[in-house]
C-alpha cells in the first residue's frame, strides 16, 4: 500500500513542450494512468502539437481556470472552468488556449492507459 502527496509547484516542467506540463503520475509512481498539470498561455497548445489521436488511450482534460479551446475535425469546443473534455481513442483533437485569450488556462490532463500512442491526424 502506498500514499503520496504531490505538490505540482515543486515539480519541474517537462522540457521541449509547447506549454508548461508537469507529470504528477511520475512523481507519485503511478502505473495505470498518466496524470499531468498544464499551464497554457494564450496561443500555446497542450502537447501533442496539432490535431492528433490515440490508438487506445482515453484522454481527459479538466479545466481548473480559464477557457480551453479544443479543435476536432468537425467542430471547435469551448471548455470552461469546472468542465471536462473527453477524447475517446481514435478521436482527433487539438487542445489549446486561443491566440486572443486574455489569460492562461490551467488544466489537469489524464490519460489511460499511460502509453505514448499519439499520432498526427491524417497520417
Amino acid at each position: 500500500m502506498g500514499y503520496h502527496v504531490v505538490d505540482p509547484a515543486e515539480l519541474d516542467p517537462e522540457p521541449d513542450r509547447p506549454s508548461e506540463m508537469k507529470y504528477v503520475s511520475e512523481a507519485a509512481d503511478m502505473d495505470n494512468i498518466g496524470l499531468r498539470t498544464y499551464r497554457v498561455d494564450p496561443g500555446e497548445e497542450i502537447p501533442l502539437s496539432g490535431l492528433h489521436y490515440h490508438d487506445e488511450q482515453e484522454e481527459v482534460f479538466y479545466v481548473v481556470e480559464g477557457t480551453l479551446s479544443v479543435e476536432t475535425p468537425d467542430d471547435l469546443y469551448t471548455v470552461e472552468a469546472g468542465q471536462f473534455f473527453v477524447a475517446e481513442p481514435g478521436s482527433a483533437h487539438r487542445a489549446h488556449n486561443a491566440d486572443d485569450a486574455s489569460e492562461a488556462v490551467r488544466v489537469i490532463g489524464m490519460g489511460a492507459p499511460p502509453v505514448s500512442d499519439g499520432h498526427a491526424y491524417g497520417e
